[in-house]
């Protein structure tokens, strides 16, 4: 028997303000992260950015952005990282299966 179990998340109007911010700053790295690897395939002869490179800079973008992006925890930020790059791979899978 598969048993499912259905946890409500109730947040503080503090709580709440603060997630909605992690969100923000998440979707801003995971967009940041996207355009530069188009950025990088259009414009250096179709050359391709993986997640080690990416996960590679992510100490100088929390360093140079402490109030957004350096105040959330590393291990997120490279989840969000290798969503991307699951994405990617994903995509690119689906081109060359046709």
């Amino acid at each position: 028997m598969i048993r499912a179990y259905k946890f409500l998340l109730r947040p503080t109007v503090r709580q709440a303000q603060s997630l909605g911010e992690m969100l923000a700053d998440h979707c801003s790295l995971y967009n940041g992260a996207l355009q530069e690897r188009r950025d990088a395939y259009r414009h250096s002869s179709r050359t391709s950015i993986r997640y080690g490179q990416q996960s590679g800079q992510l100490r100088e973008i929390r360093a140079f952005d402490p109030q957004r992006q350096g105040r959330w925890s590393f291990s997120s930020q490279q989840a969000t990282l290798r969503r991307l790059d699951r994405a990617f791979q994903a995509f690119f899978r689906r081109v060359r299966a046709g």
